[in-house]
């Protein structure tokens, strides 16, 4: 209640610090709308018009990592490339879902849906060398990452918390790749959900305009930080920071 008191250029500070740390978050691994969104309500922005406004708003957090991991992205063009199909059909699938559809039953999932992701990415190494005798270029390989990737776009394009996390585990999986490529792909595939799911969520409108200019300007601030913060890290500190990140959201959406 207190936040919905604020007077605006204090609502304006805290939608721009909320934008800040969802960019960081995003440039780490994501789940910047995990921070976004619920600020959102708490200022009294109704949860569909905070959702659709806060997938508009993190756009620009993805800027920064898709820069920063440029070398990697270049490496795996031709695959990138092959998943954009998967992006676009299962983005639009989502979206629809949450424009159309009651999003009571979704919000049960979506705990489990963030809390299986972060446990598959969590043991990831393991399901990777137990796939290891399956060439990179297997069909089973591909099989699973495309599937993977479609529903993992069908969740970014209804709620998207956590969907960074939720395409690290399919193509940690999926992919014997660095965690730095595994990284740039992610970000570069979260930038074409979100970028989907924004245009869609533009023309149907409605969108929290004061919320969303703000955030877009800390989103793109603060996913640059969060990309510069993760490239200074050793592996294994961001794959246990990417698993803290996974539970924390779980936890946080299982309570609320």
């Amino acid at each position: 209640m207190l936040l919905v008191s604020l007077s605006l250029p204090w609502r304006l500070a805290v939608y721009l610090a909320a934008g800040i740390a969802g960019g960081v978050a995003n440039g780490i691994a994501g789940g910047g709308t995990f921070i976004t969104f619920p600020t959102m309500l708490a200022l009294g922005v109704p949860a569909l018009q905070a959702n659709v406004s806060s997938t508009v708003g993190v756009v620009p957090s993805f800027f920064g990592g898709i820069r920063g991991f440029r070398r990697e992205i270049s490496r795996h063009g031709a695959l990138a490339r092959s998943l954009v199909p998967a992006c676009l059909a299962g983005t639009i699938v989502g979206a629809a879902l949450l424009l159309i559809g009651s999003p009571r039953a979704f919000e049960h999932v979506v705990p489990w849906l963030i809390g299986g992701a972060t446990l598959v990415y969590a043991m990831s190494a393991r399901i990777t060398a137990r796939l290891a005798h399956f060439d990179h270029h297997h069909p089973l390989r591909r099989r699973v990452m495309l599937v993977g990737i479609f529903f993992a776009s069908v969740y970014g394009g209804y709620f998207g918390a956590g969907l960074g996390i939720v395409l690290l585990a399919v193509m940690a999986v999926a992919l014997p790749l660095e965690i730095g490529e595994l990284q740039g792909l992610r970000n570069l595939l979260s930038l074409i959900i979100n970028l989907v799911a924004a245009a869609i969520f533009l023309v149907r409108g409605h969108l929290a305009q004061e919320a969303v200019y703000m955030i877009l300007l800390g989103t793109l601030v603060g996913g640059w930080l969060g990309t510069v913060l993760m490239k200074r890290l050793r592996p294994p500190v961001v794959r246990w920071l990417i698993v803290a990140i996974g539970a924390a959201t779980t936890v946080h959406l299982a309570l609320g």
